[in-house]
C-alpha cells in the first residue's frame, strides 16, 4: 500500500473512531435520560392512581373532577395495580395485570422503592401511606414513545455516522494529495539526475515551508549530490592525473630502451642508458606506491587500533628524514601535559607515520636550504602539530586544489613529485579523528597545521 493510500486510510480510521466515540457517548446518555424520565413518569402515574383511588372518598365531587382531567392521562399499554399491606389487590386499573415477583413485592412493603420489568413492561412499585392504611402502589407501561425516539436517533446518527466517513475519505485524499504532491516532486526530480547530471540539484522549500522535513531531507539529499559530485570529479581527476603520471614514466623508459637498441653501442652508453632507465622506473615505481597508499588510506581501519604517543611518532618521522636533511629540522615542544599518557592517541601507527613523513618532505623538498620548523602542542583532548616552512609557498588561487590527489601547483612543477602526499596525508588524519590545515603565501612559505584527538 501506498503512503498516500495509507496516510488516507489512518486519517478516516482516527477520525472514525473519534466520531464513533462521541456519538455512542451521546446515545446511550440520551438512552440513560429517557429511561430515567421514562421511570419518573411512571412513579408520577402511580402516585397519581394512589391519590385517585385513596383520597376520592375525601374530595369534593368537582374537585375530584378537575383533577382526573388533569392528570389521569394514561401511557402505553399501562397498568396500575394497588395492594394492601398483606399483599391482597384493592385496586387494578386494567384487565390486564403486573407480574410482580415475590421478593420485589417483600421489599417494597419493607419500603424500598423498586424498578422491574414485566415482559416488554417497565415497573416501579413503592410504599404509600395514607389514613386508611399503608398500600403498596405499582405501575407499569410500554416505552412505546421512548424506544420510537431512541430509533431515531440511531438511525440518523448512523447516517451522520456513514456521511462523515464518505466526506473525511474526500479531505482525507485531498489532505494526502497536498501533503505529498512536495514527495513527488522531489521524487520527479530526483529521478532526472544521473550520474551525467550530478550538476542538478532538488529544489528546496517546495512545501512552502524553508525549515520543515520535506525542506530538510531535499536539503540533506542535496548535499548527497554535493558529497557525490566532488567524489566523482575527484575520481575524473585522479584517473587523468595518474594517467598522465604514469605514461611519463613510462614512456621515457620505453624511448630510452628503443634508443639503446636502435644500433650498436659502446658499454659506457649502455650504462648510461640503463641508468636513465632506472630512474625512471624508479620513479614509476614511487608512484605505485604512492597509489597503493591511497587505497590503504581508504581502507577500514582494524578493529583493535594501536596506542601510540605522538612524541615518539613524531621522533620516528624525523628519524626517518634523510640524514642530509635531518640538520634543518628544528623541533619545538610548546605546552605539553605532566602525565606522558595524555599525548596517547589510537590508530594505525603505519599510516600516521606514512602522514607524518609525507608532510616534513613536502616541507624540506620546497624549502631547500631553509630550515623547517616543527612544533608540538597538547590542548585538552587533543595534540597539535605544526610544521612550518619558508619556500615557495603556494600562490592563492591553488590552494583550493592542493588536496586534490596528483594535483601540483606551477611552480611546484620544477620539483621531482607526484602531488600525492597531502591529499594522503589529510585522508589518514581525517580517517583517525583529526584535522589538517594549511595555509601558505607566494614566496614566502608554507604551514600545515595538524590536530588529533587524544584517547
Amino acid at each position: 500500500m501506498t503512503i498516500r493510500n495509507r496516510l488516507i486510510w489512518l486519517f478516516v480510521g482516527l477520525v472514525a473512531f473519534i466520531l464513533l466515540a462521541v456519538l455512542g457517548s451521546a446515545f446511550l446518555l440520551q438512552r440513560d435520560y429517557g429511561q430515567r424520565e421514562f421511570r419518573q413518569r411512571l412513579r408520577d402515574r402511580a402516585e397519581v392512581a394512589a391519590y385517585i383511588f385513596l383520597e376520592k372518598d375525601e374530595l369534593r365531587s368537582a374537585a375530584f373532577q378537575v383533577f382526573q382531567k388533569r392528570f389521569q392521562q394514561t401511557l402505553t399499554e399501562e397498568i396500575i395495580q394497588i395492594y394492601d399491606a398483606q399483599g391482597e389487590v384493592r385496586f387494578v386499573r386494567e384487565d390486564a395485570r403486573l407480574e410482580v415477583p415475590p421478593d420485589v413485592l417483600a421489599r417494597i412493603v419493607a419500603g424500598s422503592e423498586e424498578y422491574f420489568t414485566d415482559g416488554p413492561r417497565e415497573a416501579v412499585g413503592f410504599f404509600y401511606h395514607d389514613n386508611q392504611g399503608s398500600f403498596v402502589v405499582v405501575a407499569g407501561a410500554e416505552n412505546v414513545y421512548g424506544h420510537a425516539r431512541l430509533q431515531s436517533l440511531a438511525t440518523i446518527m448512523a447516517s451522520v455516522f456513514v456521511l462523515s466517513l464518505l466526506l473525511i475519505y474526500g479531505a482525507g485524499r485531498v489532505f494526502a494529495d497536498r501533503a505529498l504532491a512536495p514527495i513527488a516532486a522531489i521524487n520527479d526530480q530526483m529521478e532526472r539526475i544521473s550520474a551525467h547530471d550530478l550538476h542538478l540539484r532538488v529544489a528546496e522549500g517546495l512545501s512552502g515551508h524553508k525549515k520543515d522535513e520535506l525542506s530538510r531531507l531535499a536539503h540533506t539529499f542535496n548535499r548527497l549530490l554535493d558529497r557525490l559530485e566532488a567524489g566523482f570529479e575527484a575520481q575524473r581527476a585522479f584517473v587523468r592525473y595518474a594517467s598522465h603520471e604514469l605514461r611519463t614514466p613510462l614512456a621515457a623508459s620505453i624511448g630510452e630502451a628503443q634508443l639503446a637498441l636502435a644500433r650498436d653501442r659502446e658499454p659506457a652508453a649502455y650504462r648510461t642508458a640503463l641508468r636513465d632507465l632506472l630512474a625512471d622506473l624508479t620513479q614509476l615505481n614511487a608512484l605505485l606506491n604512492h597509489l597503493l597508499e591511497l587505497a590503504q588510506a581508504e581502507a577500514p581501519l582494524p578493529e583493535h587500533d594501536a596506542c601510540i604517543r605522538v612524541d615518539e611518532l613524531l621522533a620516528e618521522a624525523c628519524a626517518a628524514v634523510e640524514p642530509a636533511q635531518r640538520p634543518r629540522l628544528q623541533v619545538h615542544t610548546g605546552r605539553l601535559p605532566t602525565e606522558p599518557e595524555q599525548l596517547e592517541l589510537t590508530g594505525n601507527r603505519a599510516l600516521l607515520g606514512r602522514a607524518l613523513s609525507n608532510l616534513l618532505e613536502n616541507a624540506l623538498k620546497y624549502s631547500a636550504p631553509q630550515p623547517v620548523l616543527v612544533s608540538l602542542e597538547y590542548e585538552p583532548g587533543q595534540v597539535l602539530l605544526r610544521i612550518q616552512d619558508h619556500g615557495i609557498g603556494i600562490a592563492e588561487a591553488d590552494l583550493p586544489q592542493v588536496f586534490q590527489p596528483f594535483f601540483r601547483a606551477a611552480n611546484a612543477r620544477p620539483v621531482a613529485g607526484h602531488g600525492v602526499g597531502l591529499a594522503l596525508a589529510r585522508r589518514i588524519i581525517e580517517r583517525h579523528g583529526g584535522r589538517l590545515d594549511l595555509s601558505s603565501r607566494l614566496g614566502q612559505g608554507t604551514t600545515v597545521q595538524m590536530r588529533l584527538p587524544t584517547a
